[in-house]
């Protein structure tokens, strides 16, 4: 047996000859150059994720300005009640923020990285996707490096930029991973959030606005909520989910959304109530067009919809969310309640409307 493997082991040496040896590296460079240029298109190669957090922070900071909503300080350094985060997006002045920082406001003060103090206003808001814009007229604005289709791994690290709890002296940065994706959670009003990515950075009131940070110094996502009955689970909107969005906001001031031939609302008590419906969290569907989409497909006045393509209905941000896996389907399959009767309507898939941006 002794001898028998000596002489496997001589063939294997005179078989894998210099000329081999070449061939088979040359071999693995290839093929590693191949899976490098079939990453997806728009990602952030792992390597390049290599900064340190101070590199990061210093990176991002001149983009994040502090918005205030409730009286002016004398100087950044003070504690303000009403306050919040915003992330500067292009050089015109255009700061993405959340929505329900600003609802009901329409001017407010944006404080700069540099200490300065200028009036902003508020230019588009919706209440589904908690996002708004506020414009500045400054010039020498660093926009941050926004991440339209970020490629996240599960463990991967991410730095949060806010300010918790006003606290006097700026603001405060928090590292931690990313502990999931595509998350959805509900929010106060009773709507639903979805496309979150699920962190464990340390989140407070107060860092609401405020970027979520690779370790690119590409924002991926905007802080937006807590878990407070738990330790260590926030969530931020993924710039998956916004970038769509945000040219229709600051040209319309409102989010382009698919024209229906009904206005959908959500079934809260005072609906219910108003309506005389026997239960809530679902979606009523008004002025029901003549001759519309929805008329047509057999919709009437005061339908509640249950279903859409068999995903469960319990709010206008549920409704909303369910359509975008059905934008290459033809049709809409959709389950109402009727008169304590459930039918199911099949629509033609709603479009965009034709509106020049």
């Amino acid at each position: 047996m002794k001898v028998r493997t000596i002489q496997r082991s001589s063939l294997c040496f005179r078989f894998f000859t210099i000329p081999f040896l070449l061939l088979l590296v040359i071999a693995l460079a290839l093929d590693g150059l191949i899976a490098y240029a079939e990453q997806p298109i728009g990602s952030v190669p792992s390597r390049e994720k290599s900064l340190s957090v101070p590199a990061v922070v210093a990176k991002v900071c001149p983009s994040v300005v502090t918005i205030l909503t409730r009286g002016v300080p004398t100087t950044l350094t003070q504690a303000q009640s009403g306050s919040g985060f915003g992330v500067i997006i292009d050089e015109s002045g255009y700061i993405l923020m959340n929505n329900h920082l600003v609802a009901g406001i329409k001017s407010l003060v944006v404080g700069l990285s540099t200490g300065r103090l200028t009036p902003g206003r508020v230019v588009a808001g919706d209440f589904l996707l908690d996002l708004a814009l506020v414009k500045i007229r400054v010039t020498d604005l660093v926009p941050a490096t926004l991440s339209p289709s970020p490629m996240l791994d599960i463990g991967e690290s991410v730095v949060a930029i806010g300010n918790p709890l006003a606290l006097m002296g700026g603001s405060t940065v928090t590292v931690g991973v990313v502990s999931a994706v595509d998350r959805s959670v509900l929010t106060p009003d009773g709507e639903t959030l979805s496309g979150l990515i699920q962190t464990d950075a340390a989140l407070n009131p107060g860092n609401s606005g405020g970027p979520l940070v690779d370790l690119s110094g590409h924002v991926i996502g905007i802080n937006v909520a807590i878990a407070p009955s738990a330790q260590a689970i926030s969530y931020a909107i993924s710039m998956e989910a916004i970038d769509p969005h945000i040219q229709s906001m600051i040209v319309r001031g409102s989010v382009l959304r698919p024209e229906l031939g009904f206005t959908p609302i959500t079934i809260t008590a005072s609906i219910m109530a108003s309506f005389g419906l026997e239960s809530d969290h679902r979606v009523l569907a008004l002025n029901v067009k003549p001759g519309g989409l929805s008329a047509v497909g057999g919709f009437q006045n005061c339908d509640i919809i249950t279903t859409v393509w068999e995903h469960q209905i319990y709010n206008l941000g549920d409704f909303w969310h369910s359509l975008r896996p059905s934008g290459d389907q033809p049709t809409l399959q959709l389950t109402i309640q009727r008169k304590n009767a459930q039918s199911t309507i099949s629509l033609q898939n709603p479009s965009l409307p034709k509106a020049v941006l």
